[in-house]
């Protein structure tokens, strides 16, 4: 068994919504701020030296009881994946950064990490380390399952990395900085917007194309680390660029109705609130977004 002594990191994220609830504990959707961050500034040697160090969360996967994780054979050492192996995957940089979609499990489990840091961020509990380890560990597994194209539903796990520089060398742990989701889905019969309560005959397809199809955003966190430099924003841009190359017209988002901050953040990208779904999602406390695309 690998054991490893380090400190764990500290991760803000970006709305996220929705995450399927498992039987081993409870979840709720959590609200999120955006907190104010200066832009990362020092010598070359000091980035060199924080680069090379390695953030994991303490009794993770590295535990005995992570079979699953272990027979996944995930190595957390591993550096990021060179750019030119990537030469014909569809990305999208800017800055210091590239948007791309996961291609190996340490891409997931990363990602499947930083949404157990954005989900219970700020909450004083003595076994929030276990309850981050569970939640990464299924959200791991769940990334995975949604990836299999299932009823014409093809999911995405789309990350944010940082570029490769020429004396750096950068584990997956610390080159991703950012994930989503971004899920094709389709309406199902006499639904006009998703999740819509209406009375749909009791066999139908889902098989839709056309207009039936939409894009869905689920899941947008980002690294403490990496804050208040448009990750966030970038990452909405390839995943709406990759709605439109397939063809279709709209893509949806929920966010809380508290979360003001996030509200904005999706209102800049010109998604704009269904009103028609504001009503049915009383309860939730959610709003249902609608860009188009």
């Amino acid at each position: 068994m690998l054991t490893i002594s380090l400190h764990k990191p500290e991760f803000l994220s970006f709305s996220h919504y929705g995450f399927r609830n498992f039987h081993k504990f409870s979840r709720t959707p959590s609200s999120w701020t955006i907190r104010a961050m200066n832009n990362y500034s020092g010598s070359f040697e000091t980035r060199k030296k924080e680069e090379l160090s390695i953030q994991v969360p303490a009794k993770s996967i590295y535990s005995s009881d992570t079979q699953r994780l272990t027979d996944a054979d995930l190595r957390f050492d591993r550096l990021q994946v060179p750019e030119k192996e990537l030469m014909h995957e569809r990305k999208f940089e800017f800055g210091q950064f590239v948007a791309r979609e996961a291609v190996i499990d340490e891409e997931y489990w990363t990602a499947a990490w930083l949404r157990a840091e954005s989900h219970w961020e700020g909450r004083n509990d003595r076994y929030v380390d276990n309850h981050k380890r569970k939640f990464a560990e299924q959200e791991f597994h769940a990334i995975k399952r949604r990836r299999t194209s299932l009823h014409g539903q093809k999911c995405r796990c789309i990350i944010m990395v940082r570029k490769e520089e020429k004396h750096i060398k950068r584990t997956v742990l610390k080159g991703v900085v950012g994930t989503l989701d971004l899920s094709v889905r389709c309406l199902l019969h006499g639904e006009t917007f998703p999740g819509e309560r209406v009375k749909a005959p009791l066999f139908c397809s889902i098989h839709g194309t056309g207009p039936n199809r939409y894009g869905y955003v689920a899941n947008l966190c980002v690294a403490k680390s990496a804050r208040r430099q448009g990750i966030a924003t970038n990452m909405l841009h390839f995943a709406i660029d990759l709605v439109k190359s397939n063809g279709i017209e709209h893509a949806y988002v929920h966010v809380h109705r508290n979360n003001t901050p996030a509200q904005k953040l999706y209102e800049k990208m010109g998604f704009e609130i269904v009103e028609a779904a504001s009503s049915q999602l009383v309860e939730e406390q959610t709003y249902l977004l609608c860009c188009k695309a």
